[in-house]
């Protein structure tokens, strides 16, 4: 439930931190929360400034479709973009020169309201440094801006990965649950952080209790850079409800207006 109650923690000198969910769906148990008119981007762009874009894992978006998108958001808000499963997933970063090329094409109808890519790669995706150094190297050599990886693997989670992401500017992203003590914090690019939270202890589904929410707050004050913090537990819609807690007890304004 949306608790109405929750207090702000106390204000601090903290770099920016954008709180979304992924996707802008309006769960019917919340409905309320949004403005009412216009398309269900509009009205979550009233109260976010931020969300993920999952669908482009499992389909291609036309360009003028992420610009239809930018077009329909205000100026601040910003987009991320999850990269095609056919990338990390099935060609599991070799041999994706075309696909990549193309992802970029097309998310670069958002313009400058393209906050970052996101790579999520499998967890049965060991590290293997010559493909991961290919791999990365053609997508700096086509793509100067913000990313983050999620790897799943314990490989990824070495010395040797952590200045992989470090040497490419990838932020390690911040899950949970976490399938490893050091994947709930955030790791290899120091510039910014990017949280993951997929639900727990029923990933996808589950709601995050009050308790956890005035910890999480905590830590994306104590960020050391900007920081992104994006909900995914959205399978009953727990994400909006949890999202709009932890902008509340950051003193975060919704975005109407």
């Amino acid at each position: 439930m949306h608790e109405k109650n929750m207090m702000p923690l106390p204000a601090a000198g903290a770099p920016a931190i954008r709180v979304g969910c992924a996707g802008w769906g309006t769960p019917p148990q919340h409905a309320a929360l949004f403005p009412p008119g216009g398309s269900h981007l509009e009205r979550y762009a009233r109260l976010f400034d931020t969300v993920e874009i999952n669908s482009s894992f499992y389909r291609p978006h036309q360009h003028k479709t992420y610009m239809r998108w930018a077009d329909t958001v205000p100026e601040g808000f910003r987009f991320w973009v999850k990269m095609p499963r056919e990338i990390t997933h099935q060609r599991r970063l070799l041999d994706c020169e075309d696909s990549l090329l193309r992802f970029l094409e097309e998310i670069s109808g958002l313009g400058c309201k393209l906050g970052g890519i996101l790579v999520q790669l499998p967890p049965s995706l060991a590290l293997d440094m010559p493909s991961a150094l290919t791999f990365f190297t053609l997508l700096r050599q086509h793509y100067p801006g913000a990313a983050a990886c999620e790897p799943r693997h314990a490989s990824w989670f070495s010395m040797q990965g952590e200045h992989l992401l470090q040497d490419f500017r990838l932020a390690r992203v911040a899950a949970d649950p976490a399938k490893f003590p050091t994947a709930e914090a955030p790791g290899g690019d120091p510039g910014f952080s990017y949280y993951r939270l997929h639900g727990s202890p029923e990933i996808y589904y589950s709601s995050y209790p009050e308790a956890y929410l005035r910890q999480l707050a905590n830590t994306l004050q104590a960020a050391s850079g900007p920081a992104w913090c994006i909900f995914d537990n959205t399978a009953r819609g727990a994400a909006t409800a949890n999202a709009l807690d932890t902008m509340n007890l950051l003193g975060i304004t919704t975005h109407q207006g």
